[in-house]
């Protein structure tokens, strides 16, 4: 066998849940010494009993041999009943083939005594854990309980076949069917309150679950946040530092401009980090209005003033979206534009909102060929955090290369009610000469 068919075997083992042993049934040894007591107690009072009544029988001599073989079986049934719940399926059964004994060497009364054991047993049975109820081993016991009860009036005289027989199949259904009867109500009882205990289980497991995944669900919110921060502010502080090393010395006005500009995006990302922090502590305040589309023109005068060159394509009243589609909106052109800035330099690029078409309206940022050395692949996330944010609100996000080399991303919303006219973008002032 191969060393990857090894591993994925092994992986296989760990991976699959261990089942619990099944715990043994529990003996009953309390039960089986009140059984014992009882019924030897009964054996001690059976003379005094067909003393009062004649019908009762000649009772075994007491003391004598079969006074001792009666004591005997009823001893062992009592022995019997204490691990009747553990080896259900055979103990049973022999239970009800001890009295054989009593009904073939000491027929007579003392063959009823046998039944305080036979009841216990039984119900100890029904009501023991099992992958099933021992039907098997009931019938048996039925059926040996009949044969001995039949066996027993037959020898001691008391009725003829017939009539034994009759009495025997009526000994069996009561001395079985009764304990029967009330351990399966038992047993039913029982395997209800287990069934609310793993429910209660259950739905405990399914609240655990589903805060894990809120948990997870935030981590992901929170980590697009931080990458947007990131990305959009710190590209651009990246671009006016490079280019202010080249202005100090040429252009001391507009480097002054561009470190005003640093600074101004600096404060921008601490209060970014500060809202953000801000959400996740319990009743504080945001303390800042949620972007929309009508912040556009704001983004974009931001970047161009980071250098970059960028046409705004607005129409003069759009059909809007909500207002959290609209922030995801805004998260899209500030990503793309924070990427085109990073894999793109020197390129142009044009932010258009389109015109809405068949209840939907599009959101495009594309950028030509970069101008520069592109500086490599990133992460990624940047574009998984965009299509993730897309999903949430019904929208779709495709990009990709465009036939001069540049790319585009773009964004389809569902158009809701309409929103205010979107404004245009002020026009930057002139650097000083």
């Amino acid at each position: 066998m191969s060393s990857t068919a090894e591993s994925s075997t092994a992986e296989a083992t760990v991976s699959r849940p261990a089942q619990a042993p099944r715990r043994p049934a529990p003996l009953h040894p309390v039960v089986a010494t009140v059984c014992g007591l009882v019924s030897i107690g009964l054996l001690l009072a059976l003379p005094a009993a067909a003393a009062r009544d004649p019908e009762v029988g000649p009772p075994p001599h007491p003391f004598g041999s079969g006074w001792w073989t009666v004591a005997a079986v009823l001893v062992l049934q009592a022995v019997a009943v204490a691990w009747v719940g553990r080896f259900r399926t055979t103990v049973l059964p022999g239970l009800a083939a001890l009295p054989l004994v009593l009904s073939w060497a000491v027929p007579g009364p003392a063959f009823t005594l046998t039944a305080v054991a036979e009841l216990a047993g039984v119900f100890l049975a029904v009501v023991a854990h099992g992958p099933r109820r021992p039907w098997v081993a009931l019938a048996a016991t039925a059926l040996l309980l009949a044969t001995a009860q039949c066996l027993n009036d037959v020898r001691s005289g008391a009725s003829d076949p017939a009539t034994a027989a009759v009495g025997g199949l009526g000994q069996a259904v009561v001395v079985v069917g009764l304990p029967l009867l009330v351990g399966l109500v038992v047993a039913a009882q029982r395997d209800a309150r287990e069934a609310r205990h793993q429910e209660v289980a259950a739905l405990r497991r399914e609240q655990d679950a589903l805060l894990q995944a809120a948990v997870s669900q935030q981590r992901v919110a929170m980590s697009r946040e931080l990458h947007d921060i990131a990305a959009h502010h710190m590209s651009g502080i990246a671009l006016m530092a490079a280019a202010l090393g080249r202005q100090i010395d040429s252009d001391p006005a507009t480097a002054k401009r561009s470190a005003r500009e640093i600074r101004a995006q600096s404060s921008a990302v601490l209060d970014d980090l500060r809202r953000l922090v801000g959400l996740l502590r319990d009743g504080s305040d945001a303390g800042r209005p949620v972007e929309t589309l009508d912040a556009l023109s704001a983004l974009v005068a931001t970047r161009r003033a980071a250098g970059t060159e960028i046409d705004l394509v607005l129409p003069a009243a759009t059909p809007g979206v909500g207002p959290l589609a609209q922030l995801v909106a805004y998260r899209m052109v500030q990503e793309a534009l924070a990427n085109a800035a990073a894999h793109a330099p020197g390129a142009r690029c044009t932010v258009e909102v389109g015109d809405p078409h068949d209840g939907r309206v599009t959101i495009s940022v594309r950028n030509g060929a970069p101008a520069g050395a592109d500086p490599g692949p990133g992460g990624g996330f940047g574009l998984i955090g965009m299509a993730e944010r897309a999903q949430l609100v019904g929208g779709d996000l495709t990009y990709g290369a465009t036939q001069d080399g540049g790319w585009e991303v773009r964004l389809t919303l569902p158009v809701e009610d309409v929103i205010s006219t979107m404004r245009a973008p002020a026009p930057l002032p002139e650097a000083p000469a």
